[in-house]
């Protein structure tokens, strides 16, 4: 039986189907003979059976017997493995057309769905909303064909053609640095932000600065004029100063984040970093840096970053450091610190006039917070959160909002909670202040 022509007829396998039945049905297997002979239970060794014969044939005969019997049952053997190969070879041609006809229904059940007949323009609205809603830029995962933009692309040729043809739907991508499969994934990763067509690109960066930032600038060498938000982590380990000055020319830079992982931070490093943030782009409106702590001259020395910002989240040593921080840094409205140390320091006073969001994070359970009350005016202070504060200083919170005449609207305090006549004293000095959340 052959079967080696794909394009089966339906017709024609059928017929085989129930010739086949109807052989397996009717046909039954031949008895086996009976093997006994009088040798068959004969106890072994005797010397005497080599010279037994019996009455119409010899030992020797048997064997010849068994022999053509054996051979028999081979040749049959051989033969029904050869039809069952040729079956199998059948099934799996029938396999085969059976998914190209479900195919073909699920195509022409497409042609009649009223999805197929959707515009264009609606389609491509669907699509905008498929997107994984991403909080933030540093939790952006790499792409993944089991969510969208690329699962569109898989259902069928119109929905890619729509898909690959929208520019918006390629603006973000999470790049990761992997050796074994670069030069794969450098293809992969030129050609998503090749769909973005101009419009411009939030991206992902996770590599070690060490190794690979050659291949990172090579890869965002093309796109430096619509990178607008970067989220770069940076895992470092070795004794060099890491090559972050390749971020200095993206001219359309707004938002940035590094976030270092290291347990090697040496002078070299930080000078490093240092003259780095100097040279990122005057476009860069909003900055966070995570892993990094810096003193006040480490702040100086990476102006004049801090002059053009108005979003910041940052860590530093002590009280008098985030003063100068926001002495550096006149346009800033949100502003969130996590101040290491805490010992008490006498602060001279300052007035931010632009300030209307600050997070603060004391890690140390010192006068910091109560330090930097003392010391500021913020006029246009629409929310505070404290965290971490060992105790809450009442006095020079009110002292604060009187010498601030801010509208203040949220007050979060971590960790500690106001009376209720403290609320009211805090109300009568701001009387924008909604609620007090703990």
């Amino acid at each position: 039986m052959q079967a080696n022509n794909s394009n089966v007829n339906l017709s024609t396998v059928s017929d085989i189907i129930v010739a086949l039945q109807t052989i397996l049905c009717s046909r039954t297997i031949p008895e086996i003979p009976d093997l006994e002979t009088p040798y068959s239970r004969a106890t072994f060794p005797n010397p005497n059976h080599c010279a037994i014969e019996l009455k119409d044939q010899s030992i020797s005969a048997i064997i010849t017997e068994r022999q053509h019997q054996l051979d028999t049952v081979l040749h049959d053997i051989s033969g029904l493995q050869t039809v069952m190969n040729d079956i199998h070879t059948l099934q799996q041609q029938l396999f085969e057309q059976k998914n190209k006809i479900i195919k073909s229904i699920n195509l022409h059940q497409r042609l009649v769905s009223p999805l197929w007949r959707l515009p264009t323009e609606v389609l491509s609205q669907i699509f905008c909303h498929c997107l994984p809603q991403i909080p933030k830029l540093d939790e952006l995962q790499p792409p993944s064909t089991l969510t969208a933009p690329m699962l569109l692309t898989k259902i069928c040729r119109q929905w890619r053609e729509i898909a690959v043809g929208m520019p918006n739907l390629w603006c973000m991508l999470s790049v990761e640095v992997d050796d074994r499969y670069w030069q794969q994934g450098a293809f992969f990763y030129d050609t998503w932000l090749k769909r973005a067509r101009g419009r411009p690109l939030s991206l992902r960066l996770q590599f070690h600065a060490d190794d690979h930032s050659t291949k990172l600038q090579h890869l965002i060498q093309p796109y430096v004029d619509q990178i607008s938000s970067l989220s770069v982590d940076l895992s470092y380990a070795g004794s060099d100063t890491p090559e972050l000055n390749m971020f200095h020319n993206l001219l359309a830079l707004k938002e940035m984040s590094v976030y270092i992982w290291t347990d090697f931070f040496g002078d070299n490093m930080q000078a490093s970093m240092s003259r780095s943030i100097s040279q990122l782009p005057f476009t860069l409106c909003s900055f966070c840096i995570s892993g990094w702590s810096l003193d006040s001259n480490e702040l100086s020395s990476c102006n004049p970053i801090w002059a053009h910002l108005t979003t910041l989240r940052i860590g530093v040593w002590e009280a008098p450091d985030a003063l100068h921080l926001l002495q550096l840094a006149p346009n800033l409205s949100s502003l969130t610190i996590n101040i290491v140390f805490g010992d008490a320091q006498a602060l001279g006073p300052f007035t931010h006039t632009n300030l209307q969001t600050l997070v603060i994070n004391c890690h140390d359970p010192g006068t910091q917070f109560c330090d930097l009350l003392n010391a500021l005016s913020l006029p246009t202070l629409r929310v505070l959160s404290v965290y971490r504060v060992p105790e809450w200083p009442h006095e020079e919170f009110k002292a604060f909002l009187a010498r601030s005449n801010c509208p203040l609207e949220n007050l979060i305090i971590s960790d500690r909670e106001a009376t209720d006549e403290q609320r009211a004293e805090y109300v009568d000095l701001a009387p924008s202040l909604q609620f007090v959340l703990r």
